[in-house]
């Protein structure tokens, strides 16, 4: 018996929905999205949802960044820093393509939204 795949859209939208609630002023993983949503291992899987996102207003996908607090998304944003310059806006410190004290603007939806 196979597993049936997961709709790849409603995935998406699940990862949306997760994002929208990035509070202004912090970042969360991609790995901590797939962990929210039941679906550990598929970090990958969320990156693609949010190179997915562009266009959509209201996903603020410069909060979303790699387990290491690196902007590995970056270049899916117009201009050479606009993600930096986003989270700069709103207070993050990043140097290097990296957020610095990932700890002080780190937000875990598993421990910070009710399941």
């Amino acid at each position: 018996m196979s597993k049936a795949k997961p709709d790849k859209e409603s995935f998406f939208e699940r990862v949306y929905e997760v994002v929208r609630k990035v509070p202004f002023g912090k970042v969360t993983s991609y790995g901590a999205i797939a962990r929210y949503l039941g679906a550990a291992g598929s970090a990958r899987m969320v990156g693609w949802a949010m190179n997915a996102s562009h266009g959509k207003e209201d996903v603020p996908a410069h909060r979303v960044v790699n387990r290491k607090g690196l902007l590995t998304g970056k270049h899916h944003f117009d201009g050479t820093r606009l993600m930096q310059q986003l989270l700069e806006s709103e207070g993050v410190e990043v140097i290097d393509d990296q957020i610095q004290n990932l700890e002080r603007y780190y937000w875990d939806p598993s421990k910070e939204l009710n399941p």
